[in-house]
């Protein structure tokens, strides 16, 4: 049996998310937490992760153990709902990802949960999705609403997102001078192409723009059709959430300044391939990379232009383009940074490794393989990774976030260890430095940097072992070299006495928010100030007085005509994008005077994100002590609901 100690599982807890449940049950001898497919679900949907039945996490972060009597109970009720379809959807775990641990002379239940295949997601707890859906962000998990529900369905069940008849939209929703320079590529790229003679619908048929259903007779454009060639009304139409977006900012700083911008403003077509045609030639433009020759000819494609090349086809082809963030490029004087809606549908350690590609969009990406644009299948994230330590830069930093869903690559034209940076730490840390390992050498220059360095950060730089960069991240703060602040996959470490600039900051740490944020603020972890001090009230906001409403019965469910009221009281918030602190705390309180309502609710009264609500207003009023919990024994309940204090 293997043997573990409590801070090997702190140190765990930063590398990957995990659970410690106590699981002692009623007579003590041990019993299977009823929350604990409710975890299970949330981390197969999200990252996976490390359920521990038998330990205690209190405070946050710090484990106590307090065993399991009878194991075999506990594991035979575990085994039993895993394969009970109406307890859970479907079973991610196998022999081996279940063990019986030692720690501290007690019996401890280590649980490995992988995460859920694109084919296995939504993994849902009983027998309808809708309603048992849960995923994990740095409060615990929490239930998904519909709209995420859906899109994880779409994705098992469609191989790929673009190839869907669009009744109704033909050639008048199609951009002619677009396709038409597509053509003249195509021609250029493949001169003697037998496609070359076809008219524009059979051309568009060939190439997966056009589809006719043989069943229903219908034909007219596919989804990567319209996205490819066609106009941003029509685009819009059938694609509502569809938003491009180029900015190029003058300085290496987050505020959302822009010297020029691309995006679907209506001065352009609007469609995707106008887009990247647009887009790389500001990205290549002004690239301080030597050329080189080839006999006496300049070679100008360069290893840098390829990476950024590769980096934004990526970001189109791979993007959902029914979710609610934008496709966002920024260019940088110190890095490019590229977004997209979307999780990836592999792992990420499986994309970094390539050779293996689940391409969202594989009919767009056919279209610019067939003008010589992009790689083949499961190489392009590799090669840009390779071509940019050939610069000997520092690595991209590739991430996932969820809440909504999005992936983002950062790539920063800054030296892996720039001399500069070394001096500065020598004279700084003296000879000590020099000493220490690689690995902690390396950690030291990104805080220098980036201003603070994370788990994460440190391994996609590293090819050392997540727990050996744990050890040598933890040394650093032991020894003086580092300071560290929040808990678990939300630590991070900077130099002492000197945290990131902001209390926003320090938040964003562990909970992220990102319908507001720009890309370079997510990578970095910074909550943009507005979040937190919206604009100051004009003459015709909303006045509140105590007596606007009734108190009714403090449940959550609400009768048609409480609703009503309460969407009354809350019109002004909802139609204005930004309010005052002061209106926006003023209403939440009379709409919760009286009873409780949750997060979903307020989110639809108020017409705000879970996030800018969540961290924003509801945590820091029920502080300061003006809202009271439904639940108040367990604060991160998926219900949870607010009232306001008498």
């Amino acid at each position: 049996m293997a043997s573990l100690s409590t801070l090997d599982i702190e140190e765990l807890s930063e590398g990957c998310d995990v659970e410690a449940k106590q699981s002692s049950g009623r007579d003590g001898l041990g019993e299977l937490p009823k929350s604990f497919f409710e975890s299970y679900s949330a981390m197969a949907n999200t990252y996976g992760g490390v359920i521990f039945l038998g330990i205690e996490e209190k405070p946050k972060g710090k484990f106590s153990v307090t065993g399991i009597a009878v194991t075999e109970r506990v594991l035979k009720t575990l085994w039993d709902g895993l394969n009970n379809r109406q307890r859970i959807s479907t079973n991610l775990l196998t022999d081996k990802m279940v063990e019986v641990i030692e720690i501290q002379g007690k019996q401890v239940i280590r649980i490995q949960v992988p995460r859920a295949r694109r084919s296995q997601r939504p993994v849902y707890v009983g027998q309808n999705p809708l309603t048992g859906t849960y995923r994990r962000n740095y409060e615990g998990d929490y239930l998904c609403d519909e709209e995420t529900i859906k899109r994880m369905l779409a994705e098992q069940v469609e191989e790929v997102r673009d190839a869907r008849l669009l009744e109704n939209y033909g050639f008048d929703d199609i951009e002619q001078n677009t396709l038409k320079a597509y053509r003249n590529q195509f021609k250029a790229t493949k001169p003697d192409h037998p496609w070359l003679d076809l008219d524009d619908q059979e051309f568009l048929r060939s190439i997966g723009g056009w589809l006719r259903d043989r069943q229903t007779e219908k034909e007219g454009l596919t989804v990567a059709g319209l996205l490819m060639f066609g106009k941003l009304p029509s685009i819009l139409e059938a694609v509502p959430h569809y938003v491009v977006d180029y900015q190029e900012r003058p300085e290496p700083r987050t505020e959302a300044r822009w010297v020029d911008r691309v995006t679907t403003d209506g001065t352009w077509s609007g469609n995707l391939y106008d887009f990247y045609r647009r887009v790389i030639q500001k990205l290549f433009s002004d690239l301080k990379v030597p050329f080189k020759l080839k006999g006496a000819k300049r070679v100008d494609d360069t290893p840098v232009h390829e990476a950024l090349r590769e980096a934004l086809i990526n970001t189109i082809i791979h993007a959902d383009y029914t979710g609610r963030v934008p496709i966002q490029i920024i260019k940088r004087p110190d890095m490019f940074v590229f977004r997209n809606p979307g999780i990836m549908r592999l792992p990420l350690e499986d994309a970094l490794r390539g050779g293996t590609s689940d391409c969202r969009n594989r009919k767009l990406q056919k279209m610019f393989q067939l003008v010589g644009i992009g790689e083949q299948a499961g190489s392009g994230i590799p090669k840009i990774y390779r071509n940019w330590s050939q610069q000997h830069w520092r690595l991209p930093a590739l991430l996932e976030e969820v809440e909504p869903d999005q992936t983002l690559l950062a790539m920063l034209m800054v030296n892996l260890l720039p001399e500069e940076t070394l001096r500065e730490l020598d004279e700084r840390f003296g000879v000590t430095f020099r000493e220490l390992s690689d690995d902690q050498r390396l950690a030291l220059v990104t805080v220098a940097l980036e201003g603070k360095v994370t788990h994460a950060r440190l391994k996609c730089m590293s090819a050392t072992h997540p727990h050996d960069l744990t050890k040598a991240l933890s040394a650093l703060v032991r020894d003086g070299f580092l300071e560290s602040g929040g808990i678990a996959r939300g630590t991070f470490y900077f130099f002492p006495g000197e945290p990131p600039n902001t209390e926003a900051d320090l938040v964003a740490q562990n909970y992220k928010f990102v319908e507001k944020t720009s890309p370079e603020d997510l990578l970095l972890g910074i909550i943009p100030e507005e979040i937190f001090d919206d604009l100051e009230p004009s003459s015709d906001d909303l006045k509140l007085s105590s007596d606007d409403l009734e108190p009714s019965s403090d449940d959550l469910e609400l009768s048609s005509d409480d609703w009503q009221s309460l969407m009354a009281i809350a019109v002004t918030v909802r139609n204005k994008g930004k309010v005052s602190t002061d209106i926006m705390e003023a209403t939440i309180l009379k709409l919760c005077q009286g009873r409780f309502l949750n997060h979903k609710q307020l989110q639809e009264l108020l017409d705000r994100s879970y996030n800018t609500l969540r961290l924003g207003y509801l945590s820091k009023m029920h502080k300061k002590g003006q809202l009271e919990l439904r639940y108040s024994d367990k604060p991160t309940h998926p219900n949870q609901g607010y009232r306001t204090k008498k």
